[in-house]
């Protein structure tokens, strides 16, 4: 591959074949449903620009992101797709949404007057999606603390002046977990549910699109229209789009890993008994040991918690485990299993090679999840983008910027 348009230091390479073929995959078990693909976090951390051009061609149907900043990100990009808001956007940036068609989370009655007023001092409507909390306890009309009580809140959202209420979504807690309480939980999420979009249609404001289903819910209920009106029915998949199953219970062993990350060997050495590496001497060496250095560390998103032999780094399709303690920008790696060929220059996969830790092992040894991991990876790692083997487009969002 040829490099270009960014400094060989540490890199992400985002393998765009491997997101068409998990959106395909999706869009496969989701059947009729439209897709409404999750960029939130920028695309957990893979760039939430190039992505959403893939899944625009692919035949995505909306956007969904967590914030206006990232909103108005993918539209100063020419991206012309429906999007949402899952979470807060303050009320004051009314105007913002209403010229840029982004459409907000509506979730309580407070917050929905506070954007009805914003709104009408704009000159303009705001879209929303009214958010409906069945379990999740976040944001949302609180169904399960008192049903009645909440949906006269949400029809008196609905009839706001300045607000035009378009959809109706909630968030399943559990979807993830195969424990028998915790699918009762989730089926009961999805009745509450169902039971809000009938009493809104039956006060004469049906939604428009109606959505439930996150990664482990289309894959594993895409009948769950079932008691909705299915025209409007969207299924929003996020963690699977980028190659990862929402959970160790919950695994499909359908999607390809999207992320690589990548580094270089900045100096090749060999430790002599007692001497040691890295902060606080962790790692002495007892016999000759040939130690790349490598020019990452936990600023660029490698954790701290794989020092000392917890994570394996791969160089000429070898594991090299980690020595001593990784620093902010550098860290030390074992080469006694490639003594002598490893030099200067050379590439190390720090997750997603053959032999390399994976983003989900990374998760498993400092007990996170891999969406952690994969949003992790920090702003100063350029992205650089494959397709067809070949690199498409570098984001380098430092210089950039």
């Amino acid at each position: 591959m040829q490099m270009q348009n960014f400094e060989k230091h540490v890199w992400a390479e985002i393998d765009l074949d491997a997101l068409r073929a998990n959106f395909r995959t999706v869009k496969q078990r989701a059947g009729s449903l439209p897709l409404c693909a999750v960029v939130k976090a920028d695309s957990y951390g893979h760039g939430a620009v190039q992505c959403a051009r893939v899944f625009a061609q692919e035949g995505a149907s909306w956007l969904a992101v967590s914030c206006l900043a990232e909103a108005l990100q993918l539209r100063r990009s020419g991206q012309t797709l429906p999007i949402l808001i899952l979470g807060h956007v303050q009320p004051t940036y009314a105007a913002a949404l209403i010229r840029n068609d982004i459409t907000a989370a509506c979730y309580s009655l407070p917050q929905a007057k506070a954007l009805s007023e914003a709104a009408q001092a704009a000159g303009g409507r705001v879209k929303v999606h009214l958010a409906v909390d069945t379990g999740m306890g976040r944001i949302g009309f609180a169904l399960r603390t008192d049903f009645d009580a909440a949906i006269a809140e949400a029809i008196a959202a609905c009839t706001l002046p300045g607000l035009e209420m378009t959809g109706l979504f909630q968030h399943f807690s559990v979807a993830d977990d195969t424990a028998e309480e915790n699918i009762a939980y989730t089926a009961e999420q999805h009745r509450l549910f169902v039971q809000a979009c009938s009493a809104l249609t039956a006060a004469g404001h049906e939604p428009g699109i109606v959505h439930c289903d996150n990664s482990a819910g289309v894959m594993l209920h895409p009948d769950w229209p079932e008691g909705l009106p299915r025209a409007h029915c969207m299924a929003r998949p996020g963690i699977i789009l980028y190659g990862f199953d929402p959970s160790d219970e919950v695994r499909f062993g359908l999607f390809r890993p999207v992320m690589k990350l990548k580094t270089v060997v900045s100096m090749v050495k060999v430790l002599q008994p007692g001497q040691s590496t890295s902060y606080g001497r962790q790692f002495t060496a007892e016999r000759p040991t040939p130690v790349a250095t490598l020019c990452t560390g936990y600023a660029d998103g490698y954790p701290r918690q794989l020092s000392c032999g917890k994570g394996i780094v791969e160089i000429h399709g070898t594991p090299c485990p980690v020595l001593g303690r990784v620093c902010m920008d550098q860290m030390m790696v074992d080469l006694s299993a490639v003594p002598g060929t490893v030099q200067e220059g050379d590439e190390a996969i720090l997750w997603g090679g053959t032999v390399s830790d994976s983003a989900e092992d990374i998760a498993r040894k400092t007990d996170t999840i891999s969406y952690e991991v994969l949003c992790g990876v920090s702003r100063r790692v350029p992205r650089v983008y494959l397709e067809h083997g070949t690199t498409a487009a570098v984001e380098d969002w430092i210089l950039n910027d």
